[in-house]
């Protein structure tokens, strides 16, 4: 049956590379939030596109030590066989202070070819 609806999932039933990215990500663990990526994955967030492990790392970096937040995860769904959202709700020191943002994965061979952040 393909009723090409999204599917409400848990974050137990995410696949383990986004279990990873997230867990690894939250904690500021660059160096395990970046093996969940291929080598030519695209991240975009902000506005701002980065290609490649070396251009995700140096965001991750950045990212881990610009502002001082939580995240709780509030909203998980399975779009199709490659792509999943996650929606995080955020507090801290940002602009504006508090933020839901979806966090839109496309998979490939197991590993993040694709992440877009946006509200």
């Amino acid at each position: 049956m393909h009723d090409n609806q999204p599917r409400t999932s848990t974050p137990d039933t995410f696949p383990e590379v986004i279990t990873r990215y997230l867990t690894a990500h939250r904690a500021h663990d660059t160096a395990s939030a970046i093996t969940a990526f291929t080598p030519e994955a695209t991240v975009i967030d902000d506005g701002n596109t980065y290609e490649g492990t070396e251009a995700i790392r140096e965001w991750l970096d950045r990212s881990a030590t610009e502002f001082t937040y939580t995240v709780h995860l509030i909203g998980a769904q399975q779009t199709d066989a490659t792509r999943y959202i996650a929606t995080h709700h955020l507090e801290g020191d940002f602009p504006g202070g508090t933020i839901d943002l979806r966090y839109q994965f496309t998979l490939r061979d197991g590993l993040v070819e694709r992440l877009v952040i946006e509200p």
